[in-house]
């Protein structure tokens, strides 16, 4: 199945494009379908799952035929298609399943994670403390085990054998300064370690603290980055913010972005020596602790 956020994306591009081909505005397409205009406008936007019943409509009052027609509908199927994320309801949140939907149908995954372990590499007994730290800063509006249930199919979707290739830099800092038990970050970094070991296609290097990066700036947050087999389907670059995620989908910005990326990884510790470091975390964790886990 295709991404339907990055079909709804298409969807929306298409639907721009064939106005302005008719000289319509937002407003002049609205009055045509007898809509409001804020329904044009989150069409548009890709800010709804579309109507496919409303999309044929649009097509019909604009006597759009062929195989116009057809590229049409098939985009707006698509985008209307829910995956395994949407059964979760709100104990995945929308920032999970937007990436859960665009990890589904990615060719490559790529990240940079500033403040947080990445949540498709995290054992249960981390995201168990994540839970608790989540409870320190007030209410949650989710079941923990519902929400932990989804992150480890989140999991489970990326190691499928046609699941993407995936690669994080990681801040060594965070190891340092999330405040979960000691225990919680060594059964962290040892199911990190043996995921990466055994699967040649997840890479994880750190990027050591007193490391500098040449050729810029330092990014201000943690930001993904999608790109998908399809050539019609664009890259795309998410950045994560305290409340929300900034998607991009402009060319420029996602290469800015990309570029950034290319730093980052050029500076950080090779796979090998990231796994190496891991390790000597992970045991000098558990002399500390006197942990055995």
């Amino acid at each position: 199945m295709p991404s339907p956020y990055v079909r709804r994306q298409r969807l929306a591009a298409e639907i721009r494009k064939l106005r302005e081909s008719r000289g319509l505005t937002t407003d002049g397409l609205a009055r045509i379908m007898f809509y409001n205009r804020a329904k044009i406008s989150r069409l548009e936007n890709a800010a709804v799952r579309p109507d496919v019943a409303e999309i044929m409509n649009m097509l019909n009052a604009l006597e759009i035929t062929g195989s116009q027609y057809d590229k049409f509908l098939k985009l707006a199927h698509e985008a209307a298609q829910k995956g395994w994320w949407d059964k979760y309801g709100v104990s995945m949140g929308p920032r999970q399943k937007l990436y859960a939907d665009l990890e589904y149908n990615a060719d490559t995954v790529r990240e940079y994670n500033q403040t947080l372990m990445p949540a498709v590499l995290q054992a249960p007994e981390f995201i168990s403390a994540l839970v608790e730290l989540d409870e320190c800063q007030g209410k949650i509006d989710y079941v923990p085990e519902r929400m932990a249930d989804a992150r480890m199919r989140r999991q489970r979707e990326l190691l499928r054998p046609d699941g993407p290739s995936y690669e994080t830099v990681l801040d060594e800092s965070l190891i340092h300064r999330l405040a979960v038990p000691p225990e919680a970050m060594i059964a962290q970094l040892h199911h990190m370690i043996r995921v990466v070991s055994e699967e040649e296609r997840i890479t994880v290097r750190v990027l050591l603290h007193d490391t500098r990066v040449p050729g810029g700036f330092l990014p201000m947050s943690s930001f993904y980055l999608y790109a998908f087999a399809e050539p019609g389907d664009p890259p795309i670059a998410v950045l994560e913010t305290v409340t929300t995620d900034v998607v991009l989908t402009q060319r420029g910005e996602v290469e800015r972005y990309t570029g950034m990326y290319d730093r980052l990884r050029k500076a950080a510790l090779t796979r090998e020596d990231s796994i190496a470091f891991l390790e000597r975390v992970a045991n000098r964790l558990t002399d500390q602790t006197g942990s055995g886990t």
